[in-house]
């Protein structure tokens, strides 16, 4: 029976009765895989021949002298193929479709890398793939909706609600209810009924495994702070797994879009404008009004626009054991010009919330210890939003003629 699944009061199985049957076979190929000694070695096999793991970690030479502080590392997961962490949990999702015998995937994308992620993999394994995709999202990652289509995925815009995240969720789960015999939802990240939040965490938790042994292996102790982008939460549980027992300060970042003072952000745990709820199948906190409708969310960021939050990050807030802050657009892009010109590296937006909250405690931090930034992914599916953003009158414009030119 599906009773597990709980971090404290969050998290559970809140699903249609047709679903239970689907979810309880999900959980048991789940655990058998974790239990076979062979499926963690089939899995870093994988992923060490097919996306470049492990990653490397970077000490930011140059950062690190323009701040004059604690040294600066950077978890490299912009390298691994695809061009984000996405690819970790697909990757394994997609030997447990093997496994179940199901020959179709679904899932939905913000920023398009988990699509993108997805319809690799089903090309590697051999699936009939759709992604769903909000209207918005469609326009303002264009080159990921490309490159899904080229890999054979079919992309559906979603037109209802809101058009971004939350209602790409909601097609998919329509999709499985009335495809569930032959099709698994690979969900994206680590939120929805059990066992996704902790099965994501698991596949996600390479990045921390490796990032610890890293920095220590180089540097003969472990940071002082560690700083993730949260959207549903799953790059960030991926490298905070690694430091949970470790006196390590964990700091999630949220968007604070057009500014905490305003309806036109996604932060749910760094401020006390969200509340407890249940919505696409768990318990978790949501940016919801007092009749439990959701709210209309906002990021210069695709990927960080979600309106609930993993029910794991939830439960650590609670008890304390990640701190959570939000950053705003100006103050990401601010970053991520920073970043480029003074690394050589091109964080996604997403991620650039991570870098700006590290940036902005610096001062803070004692010249002799270190911090980690997990680079989630890179961004080259930000280029045009990133030239509307800098009035750059090449592409000034070009992302709205591209939501015309879609539509009609």
């Amino acid at each position: 029976m599906i009773n597990r699944g709980y971090y404290g009061e969050f998290g559970g199985a809140f699903i249609p009765e047709i679903l239970f049957s689907t979810i309880e076979e999900l959980v048991e190929a789940f655990q058998d895989a974790r239990n076979d000694p062979t499926f963690w070695k089939e899995y870093t096999d994988i992923m060490s021949t097919f996306s470049c793991r492990p990653t490397p970690l970077t000490f930011a030479e140059n950062l690190t002298k323009h701040f004059g502080g604690a040294r600066i590392y950077i978890k490299r997961e912009d390298l691994n193929h695809t061009g984000a962490h996405k690819v970790n949990n697909v990757m394994g999702q997609g030997l447990l479709v093997k496994r179940m015998g199901k020959s179709r995937v679904i899932a939905e994308t913000g920023a398009g890398q988990h699509g993108v992620a997805t319809a690799t993999m089903a090309a590697k394994f051999g699936f009939r793939c759709t992604i769903y995709m909000g209207e918005v999202d469609v326009a303002r990652q264009r080159p990921n909706v490309f490159w899904m289509e080229r890999l054979g995925a079919e992309v559906i815009p979603v037109r209802d609600g809101t058009r971004i995240l939350k209602d790409a969720i909601n097609e998919a789960f329509r999709d499985w209810v009335t495809n569930m015999d032959d099709t698994h939802y690979v969900l994206g990240t680590a939120c929805g009924p059990h066992p996704f939040p902790e099965m994501v965490s698991y596949f996600q938790s390479i990045i921390g495994k490796e990032a610890r042994e890293q920095i220590f292996e180089r540097e003969g102790k472990l940071p002082a702070r560690v700083y993730a982008c949260v959207g549903g939460g799953s790059n960030a549980l991926g490298i905070f797994s690694g430091f949970f027992d470790d006196p390590v300060q964990l700091i999630g970042v949220e968007a604070g879009g057009k500014g905490l003072d305003t309806s036109r952000h996604a932060a749910r745990l760094a401020l006390n404008d969200s509340s407890i709820g249940v919505a696409h199948g768990y318990r978790t906190y949501f940016l919801q009004d007092e009749d439990g409708q959701m709210k209309e969310t906002h990021s210069v960021a695709a990927g960080l626009d979600y309106v609930g939050v993993s029910p794991i990050l939830a439960s650590l807030r609670q008890k304390g054991r990640v701190r959570f802050e939000a950053i705003t657009d100006k103050e990401v892009l601010e970053a991520f010009s920073l970043t480029v010109k003074m690394e050589g590296l091109v964080p996604a937006l997403e991620s650039a919330h991570a870098f700006a909250q590290a940036f902005k405690e610096l001062p803070d931090i004692s010249g002799d210890d270190m911090i980690l930034i997990n680079l989630s992914g890179r961004g080259d599916k930000d280029i045009f939003i990133v030239a509307d953003a800098f009035a750059d009158p090449k592409w000034q414009g070009f992302i709205q003629k591209k939501a015309e030119d879609y539509s009609a």
